[in-house]
């Protein structure tokens, strides 16, 4: 029960693990609704719902969950840079140096990173350009509308997934 305690009362220890948990279930919440929307709702409505109503019936679906993304990005931001900072102590406490001289870490944070930005650069784009039916689309643009009623959704997803894939690759290169 003591080691228990210690690990419970030491603030050194418990808000670190809140953070990067908190960091985690960002992630998670994030990248999973993607995968829904990419696994579940497009298949779905593509065979449930007639060619005209897929778009207006993702667009429901998305605006909801871009609501919950723009408050995940915020906290990602936040507890990622906390991590990084954290990272970096432990770093220096074990080698005596800290991120900037681990060329491995490097290589793998900025990969993850740019993956970050690419994906945050759909998400703003998808906010900032919201796509709305006028009815005059060309038949092209409505079929790939019905393929992928949400722009880049699939890109998103694929990037998400080697952003876990990052991730997972860092919390061992620091130890």
């Amino acid at each position: 029960m003591s080691d228990l305690q210690s690990i419970l009362f030491d603030l050194n220890t418990v808000i670190p693990i809140l953070v990067h948990w908190l960091h985690l279930l960002s992630a998670i919440v994030w990248v999973g609704g993607l995968a829904f929307m990419v696994m579940a709702v497009t298949p779905c409505l593509q065979t449930a719902v007639p060619k005209e109503y897929i778009k207006p019936i993702s667009d429901t679906f998305y605006k909801q969950y871009r609501k919950v993304v723009g408050i995940l990005l915020i906290v990602i931001l936040f507890t990622g840079g906390f991590n990084l900072h954290y990272i970096g102590n432990i770093m220096i406490a074990q080698t005596g140096e800290g991120i900037a001289h681990n060329p491995k870490y490097l290589t793998i944070f900025f990969i993850k990173l740019s993956l970050v930005l690419g994906i945050l650069t759909i998400y703003l784009y998808t906010v900032i350009f919201k796509t709305e039916q006028t009815g005059e689309e060309t038949e092209d643009e409505k079929e790939e509308q019905t393929f992928e009623p949400i722009p880049f959704q699939r890109g998103a997803l694929w990037m998400g997934v080697f952003i876990v894939l990052c991730a997972a690759a860092l919390k061992y290169l620091h130890v």
